[in-house]
């Protein structure tokens, strides 16, 4: 089954993100869009995939619990999980890891937790856009522990990327998948590193405003259309 997909989507939490990235807005602007299944993934952090996840209960459009993780070695790794209680297992092991940092909203914007019905609950206070304490293998061991997987984030961009801070994909962690940006040339992305052909693509959107979204432009094949599906596909890679 061929389905269109965004998995790299920041909400409202992300500092940023703009604040109408709301969870009512991403999901229904991915649903007039075409989208089959998204996954919201601020910046470490998942305060707001519950409200996402209720958003989309009603809706034809499968919603991925997600976070954008920054490892020890400022590499962005997406985390995709089976459920909103793995998802905020990751968030309690990441926020250990994160340095004592109060966010500083007239520099980074806000951290904005909302509700199924857009409604503001509160900040999260401390620093979310930094590197945590864990490193890659740590995230990836992690994320297979509680079900999930990790995919090296935008690989193709000259920082905070796999490629960019260590100059390869660690071949150690079976990696099956790995995500370009929307204005990545794959064909010279991999005619500079031949090694990268192995690998599966996904291309994401990292979308930051409404409109940055992806239309129906990115596909993957997986055997149905839900969370387990998608997980299968990372993991087996087929």
């Amino acid at each position: 089954m061929r389905i269109a997909v965004d998995l790299h989507i920041h909400s409202a939490l992300s500092p940023c993100g703009d604040d109408d990235m709301t969870p009512n807005n991403i999901v229904n602007m991915s649903v007039l869009k075409g989208l089959d299944i998204i996954a919201v993934t601020d910046h470490n952090s998942a305060e707001n995939v519950e409200a996402v996840l209720q958003c989309a209960m009603d809706k034809d459009i499968v919603v991925i619990p997600g976070m954008e993780i920054e490892t020890r070695e400022e590499i962005h790794v997406i985390c995709f999980f089976p459920d909103l209680e793995t998802v905020l297992e990751m968030q309690h092991i990441v926020y250990e890891s994160l340095p004592a940092l109060k966010n500083r909203e007239d520099i980074f914007g806000q951290q904005l937790i909302m509700d199924s019905n857009d409604d503001i609950k509160g900040c999260v206070d401390r620093l979310l856009l930094t590197a945590t304490g864990l490193s890659i293998e740590e995230v990836y061991n992690t994320a297979q522990d509680l079900g999930g997987v990790m995919i090296p984030a935008h690989v193709d961009r000259d920082s905070y990327s796999v490629l960019s801070n260590l100059g390869m994909v660690p071949e150690h962690l079976g990696l099956k998948y790995l995500e370009i940006s929307r204005t990545c040339d794959f064909i010279k992305l991999t005619e500079k590193m031949p090694e990268l052909k192995k690998y599966r693509f996904i291309r994401s959107s990292d979308a930051h405003a409404l409109g940055d979204i992806f239309e129906r432009e990115s596909f993957i094949e997986v055997n149905e259309k839900s969370i387990k599906g998608l997980l299968k596909q990372f993991r087996e890679g087929t």
